[in-house]
C-alpha cells in the first residue's frame, strides 16, 4: 500500500529500550478535498530513509499496516495498530503556475496533402 502527499514534519530518530530499538515519524498531508494528516512511521535501519527529507515535499510511502495485541496489568486486552513505512520517494513537482506542457508550434505538424475525398477512412466513428 502507499501513502501519497505533502510532508508536513520530520521527526527526529528516537531510541527506546537496552537493545537500542529506533523509531522515526514522519507526517504526510494528503491533498484531496479532504486533506488528511498520516503519521507513518519508520523502524531501526529505516529511519535514515528520511535523512534527505524535509517539510514540504512532495512523496510517496510505500506502507505496512501493523497491529499488536497488548494485555494490560487489569487482565484487559487491548489492540494497537500502527502505519510502517519501508521505502519512501520524491514525486515531482507540479508546475506552480499550473500551466500545461508546451505544446510545438502548429508548423511543426506536417498537413496531409494526399487526400481525395473518395477515400474511406477505417476509423470506427
Amino acid at each position: 500500500m502507499e501513502v501519497q502527499g505533502r510532508i508536513k514534519m520530520v521527526g527526529e530518530t528516537q531510541t527506546f529500550g537496552g537493545n537500542g530499538f529506533r523509531k522515526r515519524e514522519v507526517v504526510v498531508t494528503t491533498e484531496e478535498q479532504y486533506p488528511q494528516h498520516i503519521m507513518v512511521e519508520f523502524v531501526q535501519d529505516k529511519c535514515d530513509l528520511l535523512n534527505s527529507y524535509k517539510a514540504g515535499q512532495q512523496v510517496k510511502i510505500s506502507i505496512n499496516l501493523r497491529g499488536r495485541e497488548w494485555v494490560n496489568p487489569q487482565g484487559e486486552t487491548k489492540y494497537f495498530n500502527s502505519i510502517q513505512g519501508w521505502r519512501i520517494e520524491a514525486l515531482q513537482e507540479a508546475s506552480s503556475d499550473g500551466s500545461l506542457p508546451p505544446v510545438p508550434p502548429m508548423d511543426a505538424f506536417e498537413p496531409a496533402g494526399d487526400l481525395k475525398e473518395d477515400d474511406h477512412d477505417d476509423l470506427p466513428f
